[in-house]
């Protein structure tokens, strides 16, 4: 059994098991809040856990774009997608890319990765540190407890003409705010022998109020939006005072 295999030996396919997700929408939305909120004239934008690009290639055209990510395989991807942007390989928890920014977005519930309140606490203090003052962050979070239902079976398809894929997983979950998925993984190709992969996830599923409490305590002014991106996640808005 593997871990986090979709975003390294299975990365190829990442894209194909989301084909459902609009990026482009979501990318609207995005710029919209940082219009809204954002009190810099600059154009740095940094997308942190940046995966295969879908999100960076719709605001290359605006902004001056670095994506990070701790996964080459899923750089190498975003590469192809977005070539005016700057990728860098590192981990959310100890950034450190020497440079500041007007807009941070963290999106796509990356955030519950970091897995402890300790991580939480580094990974959000990098975000501020890297930010301009006037400048925005944006995180989508990951379900919080009240949410998550645990022993929920879950399918998701692809059904395309040279590859189809079927990923099925049931909510399970781990040390009380852990939620765990071994995401089974059946993926057949034109001319190849059908694959059966086990991918295991661990995300954190951390308190809103504890995720904003740490923002204020990195000297951030924070807004909530319950209404996010898609289904009921939500986003965390935080801007640093002028």
């Amino acid at each position: 059994m593997k871990k986090e295999a979709l975003y390294k030996s299975l990365a190829k396919y990442y894209d194909l098991i989301y084909t459902w997700k609009d990026y482009q929408k979501e990318a609207v939305e995005i710029k919209k809040l940082i219009n809204k909120y954002k009190s810099t004239t600059g154009n740095q934008f940094l997308d942190v856990a940046c995966g295969t690009g879908s999100h960076i290639k719709y605001f290359v055209d605006d902004f001056d774009c670095v994506g990070v990510d701790l996964n080459p395989e899923m750089l190498e991807l975003a590469k192809e997608k977005a070539p005016k942007a700057k990728f860098i390989e590192v981990d959310m928890i100890n950034l450190n890319i020497e440079q500041e920014f007007d807009a941070i977005v963290c999106l796509f519930s990356s955030i519950g990765y970091v897995k402890t309140e300790e991580n939480l606490r580094k990974t959000i203090t990098g975000f501020a540190k890297h930010l301009k003052k006037g400048g925005l962050v944006i995180i989508e979070p990951w379900l919080t407890k009240e949410i998550y239902r645990t022993g929920s079976p879950y399918m998701v398809t692809y059904d395309g003409e040279n590859t189809k894929i079927a990923r099925v997983n049931v909510s399970e979950l781990k040390d009380d705010f852990i939620s765990y998925f071994e995401m089974h993984y059946l993926i057949a190709e034109t001319n190849k022998p059908v694959i059966h992969f086990v991918d295991r996830h661990e995300l954190a599923m951390f308190p809103i109020d504890l995720i904003l409490e740490i923002m204020k305590e990195n000297g951030l002014q924070v807004n909530y939006l319950k209404k996010g991106l898609f289904d009921n996640r939500g986003l965390l808005i935080g801007q640093k005072p002028m």
